[in-house]
This record gives C-alpha cells, sequence and structure tokens, in this order.
C-alpha cells in the first residue's frame, strides 16, 4: 500500500480534523408521562421506573418502613 510521499503539517492535518464533531443525539418525549430522553434508550421516570417505548419495564422497589 502506497504512503504519502511527504509529511502534512501540523495545520493542515488539524484543519481536516476539525470536522469531526460528536453528532447532537435525538431526544424523543414519552406521550404519557412527557419525559424527554435519548431514542432507543430506556430511562428512569420520576416515580424511579424504568421505562421504554411507554412501557414499565422494572418498577421501582417501594421503601419498607
Amino acid at each position: 500500500m502506497p504512503n504519502p510521499r511527504n509529511r502534512h503539517s501540523k495545520r493542515r492535518t488539524r484543519a481536516r480534523r476539525t470536522h469531526y464533531k460528536a453528532p447532537v443525539p435525538q431526544l424523543a418525549r414519552d406521550p404519557k408521562t412527557n419525559e424527554t430522553h435519548i431514542y432507543h434508550h430506556a430511562y428512569y421516570d420520576d416515580e424511579g421506573n424504568l421505562r421504554y417505548r411507554g412501557k414499565v419495564l422494572v418498577k421501582a422497589e417501594e421503601e419498607l418502613d
């Protein structure tokens, strides 16, 4: 495989890399709880339940008195 004949300067390399940015995550809003969360990710609601796609996956443990 061919290698570059001449070395690129630091400025040229850094100028190219300035376009590498982290994407902004897409946010969704649950219509039932009105919570904002990241698409395709489970999240905890105000009651401590783990929810995904509008359904409760894991209920929050109730505190023992």
